[in-house]
């Protein structure tokens, strides 16, 4: 049973000049008009170790980014946090980011990538390719009624993982 109090974070990263790299921040503008309580959502270039507090003041994180490689339209995986993990100030990744929440916020959040296909990331440039945009679209279809219901684990256990489809 979906936990209707639980507090959800969607945080869409990316680079909105750089053509599909800006679907995270595109897909975190479009769930900002949607009335789901309890979501807060956020966007951004790239994750940064600020993140971490943030997450820990949710129950659950959701990472939406474009992704250069694998599923059509998009896939939609469990996160693990890796406590410990080095990062650089420019490359903070999801696991770190959950790991510095557990490690420094004694938080443990329950958390899912949101990887959106995107074909066209080496040209300066906003908007999104038309593949690309098409893969947003389905995948804001998809995760707007999982955020409604909180219904992540039954999703993530009625399809394969990137790994299975790679």
């Amino acid at each position: 049973m979906p936990d209707s109090l639980a507090k959800i974070l969607l945080i869409g990263f990316g680079n909105p000049g750089r053509l599909d790299d800006g679907l995270g921040p595109a897909l975190a503008a479009q769930a900002e008009t949607w009335d789901i309580q309890g979501l807060t959502v956020d966007a951004n270039y790239q994750l940064a170790v600020e993140d971490a507090h943030e997450v820990s003041l949710h129950d659950v994180v959701v990472f939406a980014d474009a992704a250069e490689k694998g599923p059509e339209p998009f896939f939609f995986q469990p996160v693990f946090g890796k406590p410990g993990m080095t990062f650089s100030s420019h490359a903070v990744e999801p696991e770190a980011v959950l790991g510095m929440a557990e490690e420094y916020f004694g938080k443990k959040v329950e958390a899912y990538m949101l990887g959106i296909r995107g074909y066209k990331f080496d040209e300066f440039g906003e908007g999104h390719s038309v593949q690309a945009a098409a893969n947003l679209d389905a995948a804001l279809r998809f995760i707007e009624p999982v955020l409604r219901q909180r219904s992540f684990r039954e999703v993530v256990d009625a399809q394969p993982t990137f790994e299975e489809l790679s």
